[in-house]
């Protein structure tokens, strides 16, 4: 049988109403300033998920914005972190090609070297060198690219010969080009610099007709120089 408890509960239940005075609060327009820092930066892993690289570099930027009061950026923190990957995958990279390719990479790179040394003193010293067996050396050898490069010097050798430049191993091929009066002689050490650095620098590959018809244009200009033009 069901009982009623309605009036029961009507009679004992007084309803109370807060008469206080309410207080509107709003937020400091400095909010923002306040709660700045990496501590603050929630876009970054914490706790357990932050492996070893991140957290040093979390102290590092903390340090910096203790001592200095530099904040860095959420976003060029990221960048940073990203930079430092990237380095320690290339040393890894580095260290990987060395164990694997042992002796044939120093090797590699000790020949290099002994190129970038050889090259240095040929244009330092062509007044010293016998080009004109260079060349023949390159051309015995089937190696173009390399006898263009000899005959090139032995243009420079020949314009400061004959006083239409003054040699300098520092200078560029443009410096000479402004230094020749001559204006056939100009013009035609202007196409063999063309030639000498679409071949060498540009690294083109040739074979013999492609030097017979550059040769032409040196022999060509070897000849204004011998004639003044």
């Amino acid at each position: 049988m069901a009982i009623n408890l309605s009036p029961i509960l009507k009679d004992s239940i007084a309803i109370a109403i807060d008469s206080s005075k309410i207080t509107v609060k709003k937020f400091s327009e400095t909010l923002q300033n306040k709660y700045v820092g990496n501590e603050f930066n929630y876009d970054t892993a914490e706790g357990q998920a932050e492996n070893f690289l991140v957290r040093i570099l979390k102290w590092f930027f903390d340090g910096l914005e203790r001592v200095f009061g530099v904040h860095i950026d959420p976003e060029l923190y990221g960048i940073f972190e990203k930079i430092i990957y990237f380095t320690l995958i290339g040393i890894a990279l580095y260290f990987i090609v060395r164990l694997l390719a042992g002796k044939q990479a120093t090797s590699f790179f000790s020949k290099k070297s002994k190129e970038i040394a050889t090259l240095q003193y040929e244009e330092e010293n062509i007044e010293k060198i016998d080009l004109d067996k260079l060349i023949q050396q390159a051309l015995s050898e089937k190696n173009y690219r390399l006898a263009i490069r000899y005959m090139y010097l032995k243009t420079l050798k020949e314009l400061s010969k004959n006083q239409l430049i003054e040699w300098n191993f520092e200078k560029t091929n443009s410096d000479y080009y402004h230094e020749i009066k001559i204006p056939t002689v100009k013009e035609n050490f202007k196409k063999v610099s063309y030639l000498y650095e679409y071949i060498w620098y540009g690294e083109f590959p040739i074979e013999q007709p492609e030097f017979t018809n550059a040769k032409q244009v040196f022999d060509h200009l070897t000849h204004n120089i011998s004639n003044n033009g």
